[in-house]
């Protein structure tokens, strides 16, 4: 069901000005009954100025009438086509003053590990601007020497879904184009479930694969030819083929010199 615009000021304006049940006006709002109480109390929406559904064509004096008479009845929201699409945000999100200091080091980590992402997507996921993304990539950025590359989820820029989402459209957009992606890239491109549910263990190129099996020296025949061939050259005589005769002693008595 549609909501009113300027819901909890328009809650204001229904508590002062008509008699319409707290639990009516709650359901209109899209606030909780015990909340329309608080404002009827004066502890809620202190200081909120009253919004007036009629003059701005959200409700007829007909329907308020009606809630009036009939405390089951429902109000209905006056169809408004200039507030057609009013729910859908527009534009870069609004990023807090207490946050935007550490925006630049949430596009950093966006351009380093999802390098895939328009300027477009990080502009809207964040809240920046296509100038500062292009700068940080370029690394031109006034304090790039300064910045750390921190996830945005963490610093609470954004919510870890809409990550997700954004990277898995790049990663359709990716596939579609018909590129070939390397591992890296491919884990990149997955969401946060998936990456973590893969295998993270290490892998053999497949430049060296097989090595494990290779050996320089040739293996050892163990064939019966082979065994007698072994024996005969193990024979020191084979070797050297030393001739016989006597010894170094013999040979110096027969010396005519001694």
């Amino acid at each position: 069901m549609a909501k009113p615009l300027m819901a909890k000021a328009t809650a204001v304006w229904l508590v002062d000005n008509t008699t319409i049940s707290f639990k009516q006006i709650a359901d209109f709002v899209g606030m909780h009954e015990l909340e329309i109480q608080g404002i009827a109390d004066g502890d809620v929406a202190a200081g909120v100025k009253g919004f007036d559904p009629i003059a701005n064509n959200q409700l007829t004096q007909e329907e308020i009438d009606k809630a009036e008479q009939n405390p089951l009845h429902k109000l209905k929201l006056k169809f408004n086509p200039a507030a057609a699409g009013e729910e859908k945000r527009r534009g870069p999100r609004y990023t807090p003053l207490s946050k935007r200091q550490d925006r630049p080091n949430a596009i950093l980590w966006l351009v380093k590990f999802h390098p895939e992402l328009s300027d477009g997507q990080i502009a809207k996921l964040v809240g920046t601007t296509k100038p500062t993304i292009q700068s940080i990539r370029e690394r031109t950025h006034w304090n790039i020497s300064n910045m750390q590359p921190i996830d945005p989820v963490a610093l609470g820029l954004c919510r870890q879904s809409e990550l997700d989402s954004v990277v898995q459209k790049a990663a359709a957009k990716k596939a579609a184009e018909g590129g070939v992606m390397s591992d890296d890239e491919r884990r990149k491109l997955v969401s946060t479930e998936q990456s973590l549910g893969m295998d993270t263990g290490p892998r053999i190129p497949t430049a060296i694969e097989g090595l494990e099996n290779f050996s320089l020296s040739e293996p050892i025949s163990t064939s019966d030819d082979d065994e007698e061939d072994h024996r005969s050259i193990a024979d020191a005589d084979s070797f050297f083929n030393l001739p016989k005769g006597g010894t170094d002693d013999e040979d110096e008595d027969d010396d005519p010199r001694y």
